[in-house]
């Protein structure tokens, strides 16, 4: 099961390559605005995970500058996600606040949560 798992990965990777979506090229002061708003987040994920995938698609589509960390191979990634986030399960979106951060586990919940509150248009 878990080289099926592997290769399905890579075939997944590959398409994701070759699909690639271009990135949005906005005004500097509209993405350096964008970018301010995106430097409290960090996305946890496995490079293989197909969620992780649609994840990171729709963080390119939309020129997000939004910090990865790979949960699988990096012990302190994989241990903060665990310990602070509550349960390993990628993919992940931690939004650092002041008084404590937000953990988004679920890929549909974390690309809503871009769109709706970084205000980015659906093309």
């Amino acid at each position: 099961m878990k080289v099926i798992r592997l290769i399905l990965g890579y075939i997944i990777l590959l398409v994701d390559y070759v699909t690639r979506p271009k990135p949005i090229i906005r005004d500097k002061i509209v993405q350096k605005k964008l970018n301010n708003k995106t430097l409290n987040m960090s996305l946890y994920q496995f490079k293989l995970c197909p969620f992780c995938v649609k994840v990171r698609r729709n963080i390119r589509k939309y020129s997000l500058n939004i910090e990865i960390k790979d949960a699988k191979n990096n012990k302190k990634n994989r241990e903060d996600l665990y310990k602070v986030g509550g349960k390993l399960k990628v993919p992940c979106l931690r939004i650092k606040n002041k008084d404590n951060d937000l953990w988004l586990y679920e890929s549909k919940d974390i690309i809503n949560f871009l769109m709706n509150n970084l205000k980015l248009e659906n093309k």
